[in-house]
């Protein structure tokens, strides 16, 4: 099975790590590689998938949204997030999937984030869509420095949300970045934080994000980047091999990357 995560830039990505340790730990025949493409070259992938020469993959930043648009088919969640993170090859066509709201949902609860309450979300693009998918019917409220992106999205996903400045704080709220601040040690916006309840941070670097450690010295809960990425991967794994995905030994494999 061949299989290749796609996007600009892509070498920071931890895809590979895990889904080569999947293929190992559950003894399957598997290669997962790392392909920086552009839209035409996220395009040919597809194409490569459709034929058989790839057996599936992922899509990250910046082309869930195009790939959601050139895929054959897509899966009812894929379609209303209209942002496709996996690929997945059923006969000639490709399937879109978004294995990021699964991912949301098992890593807020590994984290003990409140299950009630306000969310703050931070972002307006594919990765907010999945946010205020896996977190609807909680009192959400969306931040995003272009807020005409963010009115767009609620229409888009037929979600009702309030939508505040950039930097806005919201009392007692779940904040999720659900941008790409923090990848390389950059502060969440001024005041995002102040009175939060705990944080949900997708994006991941070498080490903990400055929100996630603001959130440590304060005693409050929080979610890494990593922890998504884990369980995202975990449910596109299933999707690609129809096994269960070896939990244990793709989180002990980032620890270890990450730590």
């Amino acid at each position: 099975m061949r299989l290749v995560v796609l996007g600009d830039p892509i070498s920071h990505s931890l895809s590979p790590l895990l889904h080569n340790i999947a293929f190992v730990a559950t003894g399957l025949d598997g290669r997962y590689e790392a392909r920086r493409v552009d839209a035409a070259g996220l395009t040919a992938a597809v194409a490569e998938i459709r034929t058989g020469r790839l057996d599936g993959g992922n899509v990250t930043m910046p082309h869930k949204e195009l790939a959601s648009r050139i895929c054959d088919r897509l899966a009812a969640t894929a379609a209303r997030a209209g942002a496709v993170n996996t690929l997945v090859r059923v006969g000639r066509d490709v399937v879109g999937h978004n294995t990021d709201i699964a991912g949301i949902g098992a890593a807020w609860a590994a984290a003990e984030l409140p299950a009630a309450g306000p969310v703050l979300i931070l972002g307006a693009g594919g990765a907010a869509a999945a946010a205020v998918l896996a977190l609807e019917g909680r009192d959400l409220t969306l931040s995003s420095r272009r807020p005409q992106a963010a009115h767009g999205l609620l229409a888009k996903l037929a979600v009702a949300a309030a939508v505040v400045p950039w930097g806005t704080p919201v009392p007692d709220a779940v904040v999720v970045n659900a941008t790409p601040l923090g990848m390389h040690g950059e502060a969440l916006a001024a005041g995002s934080l102040a009175g939060a309840a705990g944080l949900f941070d997708m994006a991941y670097g070498s080490g903990e994000t400055p929100g996630v450690r603001e959130m440590a010295k304060r005693g409050l809960p929080a979610a890494a980047g990593k922890s998504m990425l884990l369980h995202q991967a975990a449910a596109a794994f299933e999707l690609w091999t129809g096994r269960a995905a070896p939990l244990s030994a793709m989180r002990a494999a980032l620890d270890r990357e990450t730590s």
